[in-house]
């Protein structure tokens, strides 16, 4: 299906998920802009923890792109608005 190319060529990495692995619930941001995320355990970890995390394969529903020589989480295609990473609710930085 052309749907798997469409992906591959819009992700950098499709990570390999652990059975373990938590899922992003909320966004943490700053001035409009994505610097961290909230964990279904409620935790909170920076955006580049969050990469990493995504590598490990610890993190449900997203793969790894890049924008201008920036790592990022984007979310993996699958029908449902709904849990894109863009339309989670903000929440409070507890960093």
């Amino acid at each position: 299906m052309e749907t798997k190319g469409l992906i591959n060529n819009t992700l950098d990495e499709i990570p390999y998920i652990k059975p373990d692995a938590k899922k992003i619930t909320g966004l943490v941001k700053e001035s409009g802009r994505v610097t961290g995320y909230q964990l279904s355990d409620n935790t909170i970890i920076d955006k580049q923890s969050a990469v990493n995390m995504a590598k490990q394969g610890m993190i449900l529903g997203v793969g790894i792109a890049h924008r201008k020589g920036s790592r990022y989480l984007k979310s993996l295609p699958n029908g449902t608005e709904g849990d894109n990473l863009s339309n989670l609710p903000t929440v409070s930085n507890k960093l």
